[in-house]
């Protein structure tokens, strides 16, 4: 790949694997509606690598008290808020884990992967969450998370396996609908993201294992590089723009693409 397409694929990537306007819709859609090549397996493996590095950076206190959490849980200890975070992230990810891998051995990831899905699903869940953030009620922060409003936004983060739903957009949905404030609901979001990004990851590491040349490895490291700064930026952006701005920007982005890319597919 050229540096300018590594930088495209990149900077998708990075970008809108936070927002709430899906990585994986936009990814399939690059090729399928400019025609350039689809980057591969590899380049997808490092820019998750890429946008894994951002969040963990970003939330490092977080992520410092969950790693803490994770060791006393291993020892059968939940005593810490740092074993009931990690208590919380294992249960919200074991759901996605089922799913996800139900829908690779079926084969119905390769059929989800078109322009009419990703057009509906666009639409419709970019509705929902305007409809979650317009009504929910903010009454609690990422504090106040549960053992069970961490499974409900398991089981809610499951949808994200359809191309266009968006892991972060139906997992902030599913908090503000539990109550959660528009700053609590994305670092919730957030934080989960990390669990799954490295199970995608690893599922997606199998399948170049013996792939690997020395060509390849400097466009994964390039995109990986580049990735990494996108994701870091968005967050960062968001973050501050939750502050005082809801997600009515990002929905009105969902439905005017979901519905021109339902024109294009049904043209």
């Amino acid at each position: 790949m050229t540096l300018f397409q590594l930088l495209i694929v990149a900077i998708i990537q990075g970008v809108t694997e936070f927002l709430p306007v899906s990585s994986s819709g936009h990814l399939i859609l690059l090729p399928a509606l400019t025609g350039t090549p689809d980057q591969g397996l590899a380049i997808d493996v490092a820019v998750h690598v890429g946008t894994l590095l951002a969040v963990i950076l970003y939330f490092r206190a977080d992520v410092k008290i969950a790693a803490g959490g994770l060791i006393r849980l291993a020892k059968g200890r939940i005593d810490t808020p740092g074993a009931f975070l990690a208590l919380c992230l294992i249960v919200a990810t074991i759901p996605a884990l089922i799913v996800g891998l139900a829908i690779k051995a079926t084969g119905l990831d390769e059929a989800m992967r078109s322009v009419a899905v990703i057009g509906w699903t666009m639409l419709i869940f970019g509705l929902v969450l305007y409809w979650a953030d317009r009504f929910g009620k903010t009454t609690r922060g990422a504090g106040d998370w549960t053992l069970k409003h961490a499974a409900l936004m398991g089981l809610a983060q499951c949808l994200a396996l359809i191309p266009g739903t968006s892991r972060s957009g139906i997992t902030i949905t599913a908090a503000r609908q539990l109550g959660y404030g528009r700053e609590g609901a994305a670092k919730l979001s957030m934080l989960m993201s990390i669990p799954v990004i490295l199970a995608s990851g690893a599922v997606l590491s199998l399948d170049v294992i013996g792939q690997t040349n020395w060509a390849l490895a400097r466009d994964a490291s390039i995109a990986a590089a580049f990735a990494f700064a996108a994701a870091l930026g968005a967050l960062v952006l968001m973050m501050r723009l939750l502050r005082s701005v809801s997600f009515t920007p990002y929905v009105i982005y969902r439905v005017l693409l979901g519905i021109g890319l339902l024109i294009w597919a049904y043209a």
